[in-house]
């Protein structure tokens, strides 16, 4: 499907997305042109759909330069923990909004401004609150701490009409694993932005692990 995206074509096509890419980039940075340069490599590596948390460095200056710099991706926010900064978000140009706990006000906000929110929940309660509320998907954080792909399988029983995006934990190794357990997306952060690979700006390396990563969960 074509890379290009725009909030206001709806839900299905932002789940068709996420099933065709399966994988986003999470990107906090205290730097703004480390987090632009972080977020380059995994363009080049192949990956279209691009988080910028919002407490990273001048997030909002680098959100709008990804829009502009890199016209193939998708770029979205997290960390968005109240409506202010919600609508500060959207005034920059976002395209998706991550969550990290389920609130109502910003769900509805999202809602208004057709924009896909994934709040972030954990236990089954929460999910199917998030969902109720009207997220467009549910992130699972942090999924590792409650038996990673194992929660993941789990939940299809109940809870399978849900699209849940797992993150905390997730590697280049083990995403595919999530995928095949139900989830219709995976969001990587450290695994797939080392720490030494960024303190060396060896920014080939992140592009090739973004790359395998994409290889991977393409077959």
């Amino acid at each position: 499907m074509s890379d290009s995206y725009s909030s206001s074509r709806g839900l299905n096509d932002w789940l068709q997305l996420l099933q065709h890419h399966r994988a986003i980039a999470i990107i906090r940075s205290a730097d703004k042109q480390l987090g632009l340069s972080m977020a380059k490599a995994a363009a080049e590596g192949g990956m279209r759909l691009i988080e910028i948390t919002w407490n990273s460095d001048r997030a909002a200056e680098l959100i709008g330069q990804l829009r502009s710099q890199l016209p193939n991706c998708i770029i979205g926010t997290g960390t968005i923990l109240t409506v202010d900064r919600l609508k500060d978000a959207i005034a920059c140009g976002i395209q998706f909004c991550f969550t990290p706990h389920v609130n109502l006000p910003l769900i509805q906000t999202a809602i208004e401004f057709n924009l896909p929110i994934v709040a972030g929940a954990l236990t089954p309660t929460e999910i199917v609150a998030a969902w109720q509320a009207g997220a467009s998907c549910v992130k699972v954080f942090p999924v590792d701490a409650v038996g990673g792909v194992s929660y993941i399988k789990s939940l299809q029983g109940p809870l399978r009409e849900i699209p849940l995006i797992p993150t905390g934990g997730i590697s280049i190794e083990n995403a595919c694993q999530f995928i095949e357990a139900g989830a219709i997306a995976v969001g990587l952060s450290g695994q797939l932005f080392p720490q030494q690979l960024i303190e060396t700006r060896d920014w080939d390396a992140i592009a090739q692990q973004a790359k395998t990563l994409r290889q991977k969960l393409l077959v």
